[in-house]
């Protein structure tokens, strides 16, 4: 059988592959122009709709106040003018003098101090209970009971902080439940609730109590898209309970953790202000004072609007510092975190 010319030329010149061509795509690759903005608002219109009330709403009330401190840099009189705007207008300019004096304020970094003391210990004793929590509903627990674990754990979220006081006064305060019982029995009582030296624990396992068992959730979401190929891929290759934990379970969590680690990091000079303000006046100043509270105090009650405001710009710089170096960190470790690099 005779060849065409054409086959006969095929043959000896074969087409060349995607990846002999320099540069060249491959056949299936689609190369798709950039949609023109109208083109994607008109396509995403909905979606914009729906988020349109929480843009409105971050927009008034994060973004607009931030103009407000420019009373950091002058002597604010908010009684200087009829409105707030002609206030700030008709107001001295003072540069840094608020800041000078911050550096030079003992109770500025006192505050500090317990504001950091109490972060780290939250950070120590808080964060890893939501992921052990997950990890244990999620390998030990039955389908059948998860629910209703999940159900218990997570409930104190709802309730409010002074609710969640009372429960502890009642338990571990000097007329509590546990003194009570043990006075009965001849022994001491205890009053943790007034105890300074224990004040910044006693706060940090209030948190835990209350909102542990909602951190379980972000964790079980996380795990539950691990696919269960995977556990049972690791079952045929002999790994145990704890193996598959540790080689399967545990790397599915590491971006989550990464990302709520980075986002915990970025509060740690926001340490619970309502709860510590409702706690303040049974174990003083010295022991809860922390930069909220701080604020409170000196631009509230006291009227120093500018100085409250110049802690409250270096607290939110501090804070911005600090979740650009844990997303460096996330980053060299090989996660996400909150943006790609």
């Amino acid at each position: 059988m005779s060849l065409s010319t054409d086959d006969r030329r095929a043959r000896q010149f074969p087409a060349s592959t995607p990846a002999e061509k320099d540069g060249a795509p491959p056949e299936d690759v689609r190369v798709t122009a950039k949609v023109p903005l109208r083109h994607r608002l008109r396509r995403d219109r909905t979606l914009l709709l729906m988020t349109l009330p929480a843009m409105l709403l971050l927009l008034v009330f994060a973004y607009i106040p931030l103009a407000g401190n420019v009373v950091a840099f002058q002597d604010y009189d908010p009684y200087i003018a009829d409105n707030a705007v002609q206030a700030i207008l008709q107001s001295p300019w003072v540069g840094f003098e608020w800041f000078q004096q911050m550096v030079n304020d003992r109770l500025f970094w006192s505050a500090l101090g317990n504001t950091l003391t109490i972060f780290l210990l939250q950070l120590t004793l808080f964060f890893p209970v939501p992921v052990l929590l997950a990890l244990f509903i999620n390998s030990f627990v039955r389908p059948r009971v998860r629910a209703v674990a999940q159900a218990i754990l997570y409930l104190p979220h709802f309730f409010s902080w002074v609710l969640v006081i009372t429960v502890f006064q009642q338990m571990f305060g000097g007329a509590g439940l546990i003194a009570q019982t043990l006075r009965e029995r001849g022994h001491e009582g205890f009053d943790l609730m007034t105890n300074p030296g224990l004040f910044k624990f006693l706060i940090t396992f209030e948190m835990i109590w209350k909102d542990a068992g909602w951190g379980v959730i972000v964790f079980l979401a996380a795990l539950a898209s691990v696919s269960p190929e995977l556990y049972e891929a690791s079952a045929m290759d002999g790994a145990n309970r704890w193996r598959r934990m540790w080689h399967v379970t545990l790397p599915a969590l590491r971006p989550v953790v990464a990302l709520l680690l980075v986002l915990q990091v970025g509060n740690a000079l926001t340490v619970g202000f309502e709860q510590i303000l409702l706690q303040r006046t049974a174990v003083g100043p010295g022991a809860s004072e922390v930069l909220d509270t701080y604020v409170w105090n000196v631009g509230i009650q006291y009227g120093g609007f500018s100085y409250a405001a110049a802690v409250g710009i270096v607290k939110g710089v501090f804070g911005l510092l600090l979740v650009l170096g844990a997303n460096k960190v996330a980053h060299l470790m090989g996660e996400q975190g909150v943006y790609k690099k």
